[in-house]
């Protein structure tokens, strides 16, 4: 699919990745070194093998934008203030914010690219339940689709941890 990294940059460390400027804050990362079995009130997690637990706290000014990129196992995303649009690879777009109709909340599940965008700005959080790897790899750089992006600007930051 494409270079492996960014998740393994150092906080508050930028890094450049064709046109998006990327720095990365990691509020936590935490092992899980167990399989994991859940179920309660309809909601299951599962886990077969040993997986990394990490937030991410990113903060999109007006016109930023991710790069296009996909992640290894499940991503969980909350918008805060603002919005986001996701991009697909065959260019559907949704955004999210709150109170907007799709929600404040996506999730990200495949090895399919996809780019974020925020016209306006925003902040998010994100979860990430990925598979244990060393070194630590919780995105995945793709190529670039051409979509016609409304958005125009390419900086992503994510504020320095706390």
């Amino acid at each position: 699919m494409g270079d492996v990294l960014l998740g393994t940059i150092t906080p508050g460390v930028a890094a450049l990745r064709g046109s998006a400027i990327i720095t990365v804050a990691t509020i936590l990362t935490a092992p899980l070194d167990h399989p994991l079995q859940l179920k309660h009130d309809g909601v299951a997690l599962r886990t077969k093998s040993p997986t990394d637990i990490r937030m991410q706290r990113l903060t999109f000014l007006a016109g930023d934008r991710t790069g296009w990129h996909h992640h290894p196992g499940l991503v969980l995303v909350a918008v805060q203030t603002g919005s986001v649009t996701v991009w697909s690879a065959d260019c559907t777009t949704t955004t999210y914010g709150p109170g907007l109709a799709a929600g404040a909340v996506f999730t990200e599940n495949s090895n399919d690219p996809q780019e974020v965008t925020s016209a306006a700005g925003g902040t998010v959080f994100a979860t990430f339940v990925v598979p244990r790897d060393v070194p630590p790899v919780c995105r995945i750089e793709d190529a670039a689709v051409s979509c016609p992006l409304p958005v125009t600007g390419h900086r992503s930051e994510v504020e320095d941890s706390p």
